[in-house]
């Protein structure tokens, strides 16, 4: 039963997150937001949903390392599994914007996380305010400043506007399938863990950062076969800094984040800094 608990609570999760982000653009496109802003607050935090969920049902119901281990498993995939797989099949053009900013955020986050981790082994409300504002005052500047756009492909132009009850009707199930996906999925992982004498933190950095990672790579694969659309390291790159500034900043603001398994900072959260680290020498070699 704890299999089809973590199949269940997977397929909700992906169905939830896609009806949730539906709804999400959909109330955008009524109210009239610019595409470029949809792209950068609405849909990032659409597709950072499912990993926000998970932490923040791991961690308020007492399992912190799934948490914790959701996050820096995902950054971890993010870079090892869905960036490597998409340069095996095809190169990836690397944008002025990665010097200048990408790259550079994604590791002071990462840094952020390791030395608020490093001093007591918790992340506190102040903490997750700080981490959130620092995600606010990101968000501001490639508005304000930089004009880049994010993952505007998210919101094309064939987008209709959905009435007001399917608006709403993708807006409940949406809530409905995070909210039940995360609980079947942390049922099943706990169990699993349990029974196999595994610790919740290598549940959390493997079978569901992994699983909350398929429906990325997924996506990107089927758009560098099909040539639709440009993968941008920078896309990648901001689902780490969400990662961290968004679903942790937020899961600490409503609860603390303690770590239970010391080799989460002796460990994972270092294989974390050397993946974000090499991708910047990655970029120069020919």
């Amino acid at each position: 039963m704890d299999y089809i608990f973590l199949l269940a609570g997977f397929t909700a999760l992906i169905l939830g997150g896609n009806w949730l982000l539906k709804a999400a653009v959909g109330i955008s496109l009524r109210m009239e937001i610019p595409k470029i802003i949809i792209g950068m607050t609405v849909v990032s935090f659409a597709t950072s949903a499912p990993e926000l969920i998970v932490s923040l049902t791991a961690a308020l119901e007492g399992h912190a390392d799934i948490s914790l281990g959701n996050v820096i498993g995902s950054n971890i995939a993010n870079l090892g599994l869905v960036l490597g797989v998409v340069t095996i099949i095809s190169t990836i053009q690397v944008e002025k914007s990665f010097y200048k900013t990408d790259w550079p955020i994604m590791m002071l986050a990462s840094i952020m996380l390791y030395l608020f981790l490093f001093r007591d082994g918790v992340i506190v409300r102040y903490e997750g305010i700080i981490l959130f504002t620092c995600l606010i005052l990101f968000l501001v500047y490639l508005l304000k400043v930089q004009k880049k756009p994010a993952v505007v492909e998210e919101v094309e132009n064939k987008d209709t506007i959905l009435s007001l009850p399917w608006l709403l009707f993708y807006l409940l199930i949406g809530g409905v399938g995070l909210w039940g996906g995360s609980e079947l999925l942390i049922k099943g992982a706990v169990n699993i863990a349990h029974k196999f004498a595994i610790s919740e933190r290598v549940i959390g950095v493997t079978i569901i950062s992994i699983g909350t990672s398929i429906p990325e790579l997924a996506a990107s694969i089927i758009a560098v076969i099909k040539k639709e659309k440009a993968i941008s390291l920078g896309n990648l790159l901001g689902s780490n800094v969400f990662n961290i500034l968004a679903v942790l900043g937020i899961t600490a603001m409503i609860t603390p984040i303690r770590v239970q398994d010391e080799r989460l900072m002796t460990n994972d959260i270092i294989w974390m800094l050397l993946f974000a680290l090499v991708v910047l020498p990655l970029v120069f070699v020919p």
